[in-house]
């Protein structure tokens, strides 16, 4: 079956695997990097909204808590760097990318997509 992309005259001139290059390395740390900003940005939105507040609490007259400004600016910040090491990764991989069957990586596309539109929905509430 073998490879479809190869030509029978096809020659790797790759020194070393993909799992030994420094730059493959990189680019899978900032990768790793930017989801685990977006597992902590959810985490500071659990500490950052309001409490619930119930009927009977109105009715009491019993005033919830509001955001947190302190949760919410780290998580604007959280954010924020989540988006630059995206950015940061697809750059990267645009620049080493060459061949037709290197992946770009489409899950920097979709983190950088969840990070902009949390960080509009966050600047607009």
């Amino acid at each position: 079956m073998g490879n479809k992309n190869r030509n029978s005259d096809f020659v790797d001139r790759r020194r070393a695997p993909k799992t030994r290059d420094a730059f493959y390395k990189v680019a899978i740390s900032l990768n790793f990097m930017g989801w685990a900003g977006l597992v902590l940005t959810l985490i500071l939105f659990h500490f950052a909204r309001p409490d619930f507040v119930s009927g009977v609490q109105n009715y009491y007259g019993i005033a919830g808590s509001g955001w947190s400004p302190e949760y919410v600016l780290a998580m604007t910040r959280t954010l924020q760097v989540c988006i630059g090491l995206s950015v940061l990764g697809m750059y990267m991989r645009s620049r080493r990318s060459r061949r037709k069957s290197d992946r770009f990586g489409a899950n920097l596309f979709v983190l950088c997509g969840i990070a902009v539109m949390s960080l509009m929905s966050l600047a607009s509430a």
